[in-house]
């Protein structure tokens, strides 16, 4: 089966749904992840890509998602926003995808939020041809990389001096990585940890 970028949809889960992101939403992202909580362990380029405003989030939002090039979605939990990530790098002829540009609200951290959402976007992948999804994080970042290495995602390593912060200190990325071969595994797991929110 040849890869093919999925049409963005709305993606129904038990604890959480995605829907594309839209400009209409960055408001209450704003509410949900604009916090120095979120920011302060590397994602958006770290403590100095903070936004406190409304505004200043929306700015930062529209040059920080990859709108073009990637399948940006809002996590949502009943009717409330509370966080977002993306499906995207599409390389059709190589079948690597990568899921990333990833927060939730601090409040929902630690619940079947993130593992649920990873469920569905990989399953999104694979589903559509994909035989390699990335998932990456500041080399800094304990919290992300945990979670990620706790999916079943195989450590790949990391590269020095990727891109700026927004300090102007360098980023070192840690790379991770699920093949189609460890995806029914990668899924039980998964699946295994959400019925324990159930």
């Amino acid at each position: 089966m040849a890869a093919t970028r999925p049409v963005p949809r709305e993606i129904e889960g038990r604890f959480i749904r995605l829907a594309p992101l839209e400009e209409q939403h960055l408001p209450a992202l704003f509410r949900a992840i604009g916090t120095p909580e979120v920011f302060a362990a590397g994602y958006g380029g770290g403590p100095a890509g903070y936004r406190s405003t409304e505004a200043g989030f929306i700015e930062f939002a529209h040059g920080y998602y990859a709108w073009l090039t990637g399948n940006v979605y809002g996590v949502w939990r009943d009717d409330e926003l509370i966080g977002t990530s993306t499906l995207g790098d599409f390389d059709e002829k190589n079948e690597h995808t990568h899921i990333g540009w990833t927060a939730y609200a601090p409040s929902t951290w630690g619940t079947a939020v993130n593992p649920e959402a990873k469920l569905l976007l990989l399953g999104e992948a694979f589903d559509h041809g994909f035989n390699r999804v990335k998932l990456q994080a500041d080399a800094l970042n304990d919290r992300s990389r945990a979670a990620i290495q706790k999916l079943g995602a195989q450590f790949e390593g990391v590269l020095r001096r990727t891109n700026p912060r927004a300090d102007g200190t360098w980023r070192d990325t840690a790379v991770y990585s699920i093949l189609v071969d460890e995806w029914p595994g990668v899924r039980a797991g998964l699946e295994e940890r959400l019925a324990r929110f159930a």
